[in-house]
Parts: structure tokens; C-alpha cells; sequence
């Protein structure tokens, strides 16, 4: 069962979503058009996923934190504030180009899930289970996106916070909160910025 929890907690972690997640929603957004899909989609994708985890990689391997995942709350700090300037950057640029308004609203509510995981983290001194809140926000945000059948990947979603209680990287409060920060910070807040976008 470790294993099985392990391959969970890799194969379903936050820098895979959010890789993902913009390059499914810019497919929608650009109207199934390859390059401005896979242009909107990277940027997103390089700054709020591939540079914080190059970060996160790099550091762990000199012994910064204590592994990729980042599991001591305390190592948290950098990281965390790296992706948001990242990602804020990322964010800059698709206002600078006029991006769609779905990838906006998916940068800004991204950007609001760091502001509240930050607080939630450093300032109640809680280890929000980042793996639950990007995965249950992923759901949110593809199921508002192509519609129902995206709820199919709750499946996945209830597996990797299992795993996460599993390794005891987290308890289950704090995979619960994950999931709930999730839903409606980066789910709800999604919706919130279209709906005033569009």
C-alpha cells in the first residue's frame, strides 16, 4: 500500500497540474487552436510549475529542505514565495499580450491559492496539504471548463489525498482543508474572475 500511495503522491503532485491544467484550459480558450494554445498554455505552465519546481529540486538536492515535496512547513517559505513572484510574472505577461480571459482568471485565482497557502501555512501555522487544494482546484476548474465528465477525475483527487494521510506527510485535517482551499479558493475563485472577465 506505500507504494501504491507513493506513485500517488508523484505521479498526481502540484507541479503536474499545473503543468497540465493551463495547456487544457488554453485548448479551450484559443478555440482548438495548437500554437496560441500551446503559447498561453507554456506560460503559464513554465511559471507556475517548471521554474518554482527547478527551484524546489535544486534546493532539495543541496539539502535545503527535505525533499521535493517540501514536507517541513517550515521549508515552505521560500518555495512558496518563489512561485508567486514566478507565477506573477507569468501573469504580467498574459495581461501585457491580451491573453484569453480564461487563462487570466486561471493565473489570478492560481495566484490567490499561494496568497491564501502562505497564510495559511506561515501565519496559523498549519501544513495545508498542497497536493489536495491544487488537485481538488484542477476538478473544479476542468470541470467548469468542458463540463461534467471532468468530475470523473475526483477519483484521482480522493487518491493522492488519501496518500498524502497515507505517508503521513499530512493528517487528515490538513488534506481536508487542502481539499476545501481548493474547491473554493482555486475552484471558486476561478469562476469568480471569468465570470467578471467575461
Amino acid at each position: 500500500m506505500l507504494r501504491f500511495a507513493r506513485l500517488a503522491t508523484e505521479v498526481l503532485a502540484p507541479w503536474v497540474w499545473v503543468l497540465t491544467l493551463p495547456l487544457a484550459v488554453s485548448w479551450s480558450a484559443t478555440g482548438h487552436r495548437p500554437l496560441p494554445a500551446l503559447g498561453w498554455g507554456l506560460l503559464i505552465a513554465v511559471t507556475g510549475s517548471l521554474l518554482p519546481m527547478a527551484l524546489i529540486v535544486h534546493g532539495a538536492k543541496r539539502g535545503k529542505w527535505d525533499g521535493h515535496h517540501v514536507t517541513n512547513r517550515a521549508g515552505r517559505r521560500v518555495p512558496l514565495l518563489f512561485a508567486g513572484v514566478s507565477l506573477g510574472l507569468g501573469f504580467a505577461g498574459l495581461l501585457a499580450g491580451g491573453a484569453p480571459a480564461p487563462l487570466v482568471a486561471l493565473a489570478a485565482s492560481m495566484l490567490a491559492s499561494l496568497v491564501v497557502a502562505v497564510a495559511i501555512t506561515f501565519g496559523a501555522k498549519f501544513k495545508i496539504s498542497l497536493h489536495a487544494a491544487v488537485a481538488s482546484a484542477a476538478v473544479v476548474v476542468l470541470t467548469l471548463t468542458y463540463g461534467p465528465w471532468a468530475l470523473l477525475l475526483a477519483l484521482p483527487v480522493v487518491w493522492v489525498a488519501w496518500s498524502r494521510v497515507r505517508l503521513r506527510d499530512h493528517t487528515t485535517p490538513e488534506v481536508l482543508a487542502g481539499l476545501l482551499m481548493g474547491v473554493v479558493v482555486g475552484g471558486g475563485g476561478y469562476w469568480a474572475l471569468l465570470t467578471a472577465l467575461s
